[in-house]
């Protein structure tokens, strides 16, 4: 039950000592204040390292041809590796259960052009799955679909920049674009979260650029995600075996480095992940080393406290208080005082990222926020220790005889 005149003495208590007050408060805001401001800056470094990958799927691989630069198996070194739509085939047939998306694609630039407007694009020959390899969101219509690639339709995916380029106001859907010579007809509208550059590019299906620019099957490269549930370990381990699979393919040795490049988004994550896990722990230590700082400062305080406070202690043992009322009085000022103290440290702290924020970009820190949650975890372990702190030396003191209370000096 709320207890108005137990209230009351703990504001008369804070007001008597104002002082004393504001130092307590100024420790625990202080301590939460810096762990906020700690964590914005960490996660804004992290944020930075996420951006600087794009939003590409992390569990992607990209595999790109080259040339051989060492001899083998009697072929002359310096030979130009060559991919077709058959080691697709052969990729998915040896490792298809632990491929989640597959495409190989052809990259291209051509001139295109809507009515009087003009520009130079590039324009990707794709199958289905490589929205969800570039996680393309479509904004309006669909995206290149199987029966496209059956019947080598002449349709094409634009991104929402070339909208704004080629039709000002004019709805794209349906209209047909002029694009290397031929017309395409636009059945979609897509965005992408890493801006307009990528935004500038054309999707039509990879067997209608292998028929119309070339009539042949080769593609340029080939791109895949496998498993997300396979560890970083195992997904290292999945593209060695992918590259190991297409030398002896293509009868290349073993380390020739140049004949065949793979990309696996694995090793990016796993060093990203031991640089954001160091800067963590570091400013762990620091982050907990702040909060001890303000646990053994409330500590000290509240020591002071209750000793200050020894002789009307003594009175109010004397005149019948129990131990209990003492301790709660007690207790329950120092939680008082450090729960207030820790919310304006907080409201600080965040406020003080959201002012420092955008011109923290210049170093590398991008939106430097913290979880409310993290922070509400780190004031509610201070008024923990805070009442701790209260706790015992008032426990102590509720313990001492009146007499002995009384005539403390």
């Amino acid at each position: 039950m709320f207890d108005l005149d137990l209230w009351r003495e703990i504001f008369q208590s804070i007001n008597k000592n104002r002082t004393r007050s504001l130092l307590s408060g100024f420790t625990v805001a202080f301590a939460i204040l810096l762990f906020a401001i700690l964590f914005g800056i960490a996660n804004g470094l992290q944020n930075t390292f996420n951006d600087s990958f794009g939003t590409d799927a992390n569990n992607s691989i990209v595999i790109y041809p080259g040339r051989t630069s060492k001899a083998y198996k009697g072929l002359q070194s310096g030979r130009k590796i060559q991919f077709k739509n058959e080691d697709s085939d052969y990729i998915l047939d040896q490792f298809g259960n632990d491929v989640q998306y597959f495409t190989s694609k052809i990259n291209r630039n051509y001139a295109v052009s809507f009515r009087g407007e003009k520009s130079n694009y590039d324009v990707r020959g794709v199958y289905p799955d490589y929205m969800f390899i570039e996680n393309n969101k479509i904004e309006s219509g669909r995206y290149v679909n199987q029966g496209d690639i059956e019947n080598r339709t002449k349709i094409a995916v634009i991104g929402k920049a070339i909208v704004e380029d080629l039709f000002k106001k004019t709805e794209p859907l349906g209209k047909y674009i002029n694009l290397g010579g031929i017309q395409y007809k636009i059945v979609g509208v897509f965005t992408d979260d890493e801006g307009d550059l990528e935004e500038r590019v054309i999707y039509i299906p990879v067997s209608t650029i292998q028929f119309l620019y070339g009539n042949n099957d080769f593609v340029d490269m080939m791109h895949l995600t496998y498993n997300p549930e396979m560890s970083a370990g195992q997904a290292l381990a999945f593209g060695s075996s992918i590259e190991s699979k297409l030398k002896q393919r293509f009868s290349v040795a073993n380390n020739d480095q140049s004949a065949i490049r793979l990309f696996n988004r694995a090793e990016t994550t796993k060093r990203v992940s031991m640089i954001t896990y160091g800067l963590t722990v570091i400013i762990l230590v620091i982050g907990f080393g702040t909060l001890v700082a303000g646990v053994v400062g409330i500590s000290n305080i509240m020591i002071f406290i209750v000793k200050e406070r020894t002789k009307e202690i003594g009175i109010r043992k004397a005149l019948g208080a129990s131990p209990g009322s003492i301790v709660s009085i007690i207790l329950l000022e120092s939680i008082f005082i450090t729960a207030i103290a820790g919310y304006v440290g907080l409201i600080i702290g965040i406020g003080v990222l959201d002012v420092i924020g955008p011109s923290l970009e210049v170093y590398f820190i991008k939106d430097p926020r913290v979880s409310n949650t993290l922070v509400l975890g780190a004031t509610i372990t201070l008024i923990i220790a805070g009442a701790i702190a209260g706790y015992l030396p008032a426990k102590k003191a509720s313990q001492i005889k009146p007499i002995v209370a009384l005539r403390n000096d």
